[in-house]
C-alpha cells in the first residue's frame, strides 16, 4: 500500500484572524512533519497536505476542533512518495481567486449534486424533470485537456479570473438546461455556480466534491482521460492512482 496519505478540502467561511491562523496552521503542520500548502483568505480555508496517515489524520482531527472547520471532510488519495517539496502556509486575498467580490459563497451555497446522481443524470441526459443537463468545466484549459466529462462545455479559460466574461458571452447557451459546474475538488465551481445564479440562470448546481469525488463515489462513467492535480503526481486516474512525477506545489484547488 502506498504510505503517503494526500488531502484536499476547502471551506468558505469567514477568517477575520486569518494571519493568527497562518502562524497557527504553520508550526501545527512542522511540528507534524507534513509538506503542502495551506491558503487562507477572509473568506475561508483551502487546503492540500500531505504525509503519514497519522500525522494527516491528527491535522484534521486538530483543525475540527476549531468549529468553523469542525464539518471539513477532506478528499483522500495515496501516494508512494511525497508530492510537496515543502510546507507553505499563506494569507491571500481569494482562497480561488475570481476577483469577482460580490460572490461569497459563505452568505449561501449554490444548490450542490451528489457524484452518484450525476452520474445517474447523464446516464439518462436529463434531471429528474425531464430537463436535459449540461457539464460545465471550470478549470484552466491545460486541466481540462488531461480528461473531463464527455461533451463537457469548455470555454478554453486560461485563469479562474476569466470565468465572469466568459460566462457573460455565452449564458444565453445554457438557459432552459440543468448545468452541473465541475472542477478538481469542489472550489472554483462553487464559486462558479453562485454567479451562474446571480446573472439569472435557474437551474444550476455545483458537483459536490468536484472530479476527485465523483472518482471516490462512483465509476468514473462519462469522465473521459484523467484528472489534473497541482503537485508532483501531475494527474490522478479514475482509481485515484499517481500518473506521473514531476515536482510541483500548488496553489490550486
Amino acid at each position: 500500500m502506498n504510505p503517503i496519505l494526500n488531502i484536499s478540502a476547502y471551506k468558505f467561511v469567514p477568517l477575520p484572524d486569518a494571519e493568527n491562523l497562518r502562524v497557527l496552521l504553520q508550526e501545527r503542520a512542522q511540528t507534524a512533519g507534513l509538506k503542502g500548502t495551506i491558503l487562507l483568505a477572509e473568506e475561508g480555508i483551502n487546503l492540500f497536505l500531505a504525509g503519514p496517515a497519522e500525522a494527516v489524520r491528527g491535522f484534521v482531527a486538530k483543525l475540527h476542533h476549531d468549529a468553523r472547520f469542525a464539518d471539513i471532510a477532506p478528499k483522500e488519495s495515496w501516494s508512494a512518495t511525497q508530492p510537496f517539496r515543502k510546507m507553505l502556509v499563506k494569507v491571500k486575498g481569494e482562497i480561488i481567486r475570481m476577483n469577482h467580490p460580490t460572490i461569497r459563497p459563505a452568505n449561501g451555497r449554490a444548490p450542490a449534486v451528489a457524484p452518484a446522481t450525476v452520474r445517474r443524470w447523464l446516464e439518462q441526459g436529463v434531471d429528474d424533470d425531464g430537463r436535459p443537463v449540461v457539464t460545465l468545466d471550470t478549470r484552466n484549459a491545460f486541466e481540462v485537456d488531461h480528461g473531463t466529462f464527455k461533451d463537457a462545455i469548455d470555454w478554453r479559460i486560461n485563469k479562474f479570473t476569466e470565468f465572469p466574461a466568459a460566462l457573460q458571452a455565452h449564458k444565453a447557451d445554457l438557459r432552459g438546461k440543468t448545468v452541473v459546474s465541475f472542477c478538481t475538488g469542489g472550489i472554483r465551481c462553487e464559486k462558479a455556480a453562485i454567479l451562474m445564479q446571480e446573472v439569472g440562470l435557474e437551474h444550476v448546481y455545483q458537483l459536490e466534491g468536484g472530479i476527485l469525488k465523483y472518482f471516490e463515489e462512483t465509476d468514473g462513467a462519462h469522465y473521459r482521460g484523467n484528472c489534473f492535480v497541482f503537485d508532483e503526481r501531475e494527474a490522478l486516474g479514475q482509481d485515484l492512482s499517481a500518473l506521473t512525477s514531476s515536482p510541483s506545489s500548488s496553489d490550486e484547488d
